[in-house]
C-alpha cells in the first residue's frame, strides 16, 4: 500500500506529512502498550518538524541517513506505511522481512538508507556516501540525520573533518531535542550550540527553530543548495524537543510534566496549522479532516501488518551473508 497524500500545495503537503508522523507514531505507542511489539522504540512526537522540513529540501534522488529515532524520517522521505509498520510489527512484509524493526528500517527506493541503533553510527557511513556522489560525479545530496547527544561521539567530529577536507556533499542535521538520554545538553558541552563546532571544520553551521517547519525546510533548503554546487557539507542544528521519553524504559525523572508542557505550546502541528488556517490556505474543518485521513491511512498500514505472515525461521540466515 501507498502513502496517501493530498493533492495541494507545498502548505499542506508538509502539514499532512508532520501529521501522518504524529498518527504514526502515536499508533506506535499504543501497540506497545498493549505488547505488539517486541524490544523497544523511540519515538519523536514533537520533532515532526524536523523530518519533514528537511526531507521536503530534497530531491527524488538523494539520500538519507537516520537514526534509532527514525520512524518520521523514513516517513518524511515517503516510505511506505504499511511496510513500514509490518516491519515495526516484525512481520514477514516488513522493509527488512521483519528482521530489523523498529531501529532499523531502510528503505533504498526512496533513498533512505537506513536507521542505525548505534548513536552517531550514520554519520561514518554518510561520508562514504558522499565519497561515492563525488566519485560518480552526479549531484545528489546525502543528508545524516543524528542527535544532540551524538555530538559529542568521535564519529561526529571525524565525519566534520573528512567530509570538509573532501568537500563532501553532505548536510549533517543535528535535532538538539534537548536530552542525550537524560543528559541535558547543557550539562553535556561547553559551547552554547552546537552548530558552532562547525567553525573547526571551516565549514558553515547553522542554527533554526526546529519546531517551525519553515525556517527547517529554509535552512535545510541552503545547505542542499551549498552540497550541489560542490561547496562541501553544512551542520545544520535544528533546536527541538521530544515529549515522550528517550525510550519505552524511560521514567523521565529527570524532567517535570511542566518542562513538557513549555514546549508542547510551541507544538509543531498546532504551528503551522494555525498559520495556514490563517493565510487562507486552509480551513479548520479541512485540517481535521487531514488529520483523520493520516489516522485512517496508518489504521490501514496496521490492518495489512497484522494480515501478514510472520518471518519462517527456517530463513533466519538469509540476508546475513553477502
Amino acid at each position: 500500500m501507498k502513502t496517501a497524500t493530498p493533492a495541494a500545495g507545498r502548505g499542506t503537503l508538509r502539514l499532512w506529512t508532520m501529521r501522518l508522523i504524529r498518527a504514526f507514531e502515536e499508533k506506535a505507542d499504543e501497540l506497545f502498550a498493549l505488547g505488539k511489539v517486541h524490544g523497544t522504540m523511540h519515538l519523536s512526537i514533537g520533532q515532526e518538524a524536523v523530518a519533514a522540513g528537511v526531507c521536503g529540501a530534497l530531491g527524488p534522488d538523494d539520500y538519507i541517513l537516520s537514526t534509532h529515532r527514525g520512524h518520521g524520517h523514513c516517513l518524511a522521505r515517503g516510505a511506505d506505511v504499511g511496510r513500514m509498520m509490518a516491519e515495526f510489527l516484525g512481520k514477514e512484509t516488513g522493509y527488512c522481512r521483519g528482521r530489523g524493526g523498529s531501529m532499523h528500517i531502510a528503505d533504498l527506493e526512496s533513498g533512505n538508507l537506513g536507521a542505525n541503533g548505534i548513536v552517531a553510527g550514520g554519520l561514518p557511513i554518510a561520508t562514504g556516501v558522499g565519497l561515492s556522489i563525488t566519485m560518480r560525479k552526479t549531484s545528489q545530496v546525502c543528508v545524516a540525520f543524528f542527535g544532540d547527544g551524538a555530538a559529542n561521539e568521535g564519529a561526529f567530529h571525524e565525519s566534520m573533518n573528512l567530509a570538509s577536507i573532501w568537500r563532501l556533499p553532505i548536510v549533517f542535521v543535528c535535532e538538539n531535542n534537548q536530552y542525550a538520554m537524560s543528559m541535558p545538553v547543557t550539562a553535556a558541552m561547553g559551547v552554547e550550540r552546537i552548530s558552532a563546532r562547525a567553525a573547526a571544520y571551516n565549514v558553515p553551521g547553522d542554527t533554526v527553530d526546529g519546531m517551525d517547519v519553515v525556517a527547517v525546510e529554509a535552512a535545510a533548503a541552503a545547505a542542499v543548495r551549498r552540497a550541489r554546487a560542490g561547496e562541501g557539507p553544512t551542520l545544520l542544528e535544528c533546536v527541538t524537543y521530544r515529549y515522550k521519553g528517550h525510550s519505552k524504559s524511560d521514567r523521565q525523572r529527570y524532567r517535570t510534566r511542566g518542562d513538557v508542557e513549555v514546549w508542547q505550546r510551541r507544538d509543531p502541528i498546532a504551528r503551522y496549522e494555525a498559520q495556514l488556517v490563517t493565510e487562507g490556505a486552509l480551513t479548520p474543518e479541512r485540517a481535521a479532516e487531514m488529520a483523520a485521513e493520516a489516522r485512517a491511512v496508518v489504521e490501514e498500514a496496521l490492518r495489512f501488518a497484522e494480515a501478514s505472515p510472520e518471518p519462517d525461521p527456517a530463513t533466519l540466515l538469509e540476508d546475513v551473508y553477502a
